[in-house]
Protein backbone atom coordinates (compact mmCIF):
# COMPACT_ATOMS: atom_id res chain seq x y z
CA UNK A 1 0.00 0.00 0.00
CA UNK A 2 1.03 3.53 -1.13
CA UNK A 3 -0.15 4.81 2.42
CA UNK A 4 0.50 3.88 5.94
CA UNK A 5 -1.70 5.11 9.17
CA UNK A 6 -0.26 6.64 11.94
CA UNK A 7 -1.18 8.27 15.33
CA UNK A 8 -0.53 11.86 13.31
CA UNK A 9 -2.52 11.27 10.24
CA UNK A 10 -1.48 9.20 7.14
CA UNK A 11 2.03 8.74 5.59
CA UNK A 12 2.17 8.52 1.62
CA UNK A 13 4.89 7.70 -0.21
CA UNK A 14 5.94 9.76 -3.20
CA UNK A 15 8.74 9.55 -6.18
CA UNK A 16 8.94 12.56 -7.54
CA UNK A 17 10.60 13.36 -10.93
CA UNK A 18 11.12 17.08 -11.40
CA UNK A 19 11.98 19.60 -14.09
CA UNK A 20 8.80 17.68 -15.79
CA UNK A 21 7.14 19.22 -18.06
CA UNK A 22 3.86 18.51 -16.76
CA UNK A 23 2.83 18.10 -13.15
CA UNK A 24 0.62 14.72 -13.07
CA UNK A 25 0.70 11.42 -11.06
CA UNK A 26 2.22 8.87 -13.34
CA UNK A 27 1.40 5.86 -11.78
CA UNK A 28 3.06 3.23 -8.68
CA UNK A 29 6.48 2.43 -8.38
CA UNK A 30 7.83 -0.55 -6.41
CA UNK A 31 11.61 -0.79 -4.72
CA UNK A 32 13.68 -3.82 -4.82
CA UNK A 33 12.52 -3.99 -1.13
CA UNK A 34 8.92 -4.25 -2.44
CA UNK A 35 8.09 -0.77 -0.73
CA UNK A 36 5.27 1.49 -3.07
CA UNK A 37 5.33 5.14 -3.63
CA UNK A 38 3.13 7.00 -5.77
CA UNK A 39 5.29 8.36 -8.42
CA UNK A 40 4.23 12.24 -9.31
CA UNK A 41 6.16 14.70 -11.87
CA UNK A 42 6.79 18.27 -11.07
CA UNK A 43 7.32 21.29 -12.75
CA UNK A 44 9.80 22.79 -10.27
CA UNK A 45 13.02 22.12 -10.27
CA UNK A 46 15.07 20.34 -7.11
CA UNK A 47 16.39 23.56 -5.29
CA UNK A 48 15.55 25.27 -2.25
CA UNK A 49 12.11 23.60 -1.78
CA UNK A 50 11.00 24.31 -4.92
CA UNK A 51 9.76 21.03 -6.30
CA UNK A 52 8.77 19.98 -2.13
CA UNK A 53 6.49 23.09 -2.13
CA UNK A 54 5.16 22.29 -5.40
CA UNK A 55 4.51 18.78 -4.65
CA UNK A 56 2.59 19.55 -1.46
CA UNK A 57 0.42 22.02 -3.52
CA UNK A 58 0.11 19.16 -5.95
CA UNK A 59 -1.16 16.99 -3.13
CA UNK A 60 -3.07 19.30 -1.54
CA UNK A 61 -5.23 19.94 -4.57
CA UNK A 62 -5.57 16.64 -5.93
CA UNK A 63 -6.81 15.76 -2.38
CA UNK A 64 -8.70 18.71 -1.31
CA UNK A 65 -7.35 19.69 1.56
CA UNK A 66 -5.58 22.38 3.12
CA UNK A 67 -1.67 22.50 2.60
CA UNK A 68 -1.03 22.86 6.09
CA UNK A 69 -2.31 19.62 6.57
CA UNK A 70 1.25 18.18 4.83
CA UNK A 71 4.32 17.35 6.10
CA UNK A 72 7.58 16.53 4.57
CA UNK A 73 8.60 14.02 7.18
CA UNK A 74 11.52 11.78 5.32
CA UNK A 75 13.47 12.86 1.88
CA UNK A 76 13.40 16.30 2.29
CA UNK A 77 16.23 16.64 -0.79
CA UNK A 78 15.62 13.07 -2.36
CA UNK A 79 13.47 11.92 -4.75
CA UNK A 80 11.95 9.57 -2.50
CA UNK A 81 9.74 11.16 0.04
CA UNK A 82 6.93 10.40 3.18
CA UNK A 83 4.42 12.65 3.38
CA UNK A 84 3.16 13.25 6.83
CA UNK A 85 -0.68 14.02 6.29
CA UNK A 86 -2.60 15.18 9.21
CA UNK A 87 -5.84 14.74 8.62
CA UNK A 88 -8.40 11.50 8.50
CA UNK A 89 -8.60 11.30 4.90
CA UNK A 90 -8.25 7.60 4.11
CA UNK A 91 -11.35 7.40 1.76
CA UNK A 92 -9.52 9.92 -0.13
CA UNK A 93 -6.05 8.40 -0.37
CA UNK A 94 -7.87 5.19 -1.26
CA UNK A 95 -9.91 6.87 -4.33
CA UNK A 96 -6.78 8.14 -5.41
CA UNK A 97 -5.47 4.73 -5.73
CA UNK A 98 -8.19 3.65 -7.73
CA UNK A 99 -7.83 6.11 -9.90
CA UNK A 100 -4.02 4.95 -10.14
CA UNK A 101 -5.28 1.31 -10.53
CA UNK A 102 -8.33 1.79 -12.59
Amino acid sequence: MLFEKTDKGFVLRVRITPNSSSRLIKGVFTSAEGAEFLKINIISVPEKGKANRELIDFLAKKLKIPKSAFEIIFGDTDRYKKVLIKADIEDKLKELVGEIDG
